[in-house]
């Protein structure tokens, strides 16, 4: 007889990645269905500065961040604001990601 083990997210060590994968195909897809028209890329520094969804759109760069944890603020990296003067940034977490796909 086998035994059934539940594995919670938590206990998962890609959690963190397979949130990241969610937001992004969600995002993409409410973009197509409302007809947000824009070009999707991620970007990173070769310092490795990173910003996991930026989207190109109505002339102006939008940075997003993705977190599981709700627990730590985090900041745009530093040479994003600094290489682009029209551009804006948000942390999606589990407190405000249905906004940023509904």
């Amino acid at each position: 007889m086998s035994q059934f083990m539940e594995l919670s997210l938590d206990a998962r060590n890609d959690v963190g990645i397979l949130w990241e994968n969610f937001l992004v195909v969600e995002r993409i897809k409410k973009c197509s269905y409302q007809d947000i028209y824009g070009t999707f890329y991620f970007w990173r520094t070769y310092d490795g500065q990173e910003i996991y969804l930026v989207e190109e759109r109505e002339g102006k760069l939008f940075g997003y961040e993705f977190k599981w944890s709700d627990k730590r603020k985090e900041k745009a990296p530093k040479d994003w604001f600094k290489n682009y003067d029209n551009a804006e940034f948000e942390v999606i977490s589990r407190s405000n990601y249905l906004d940023f796909i509904l």
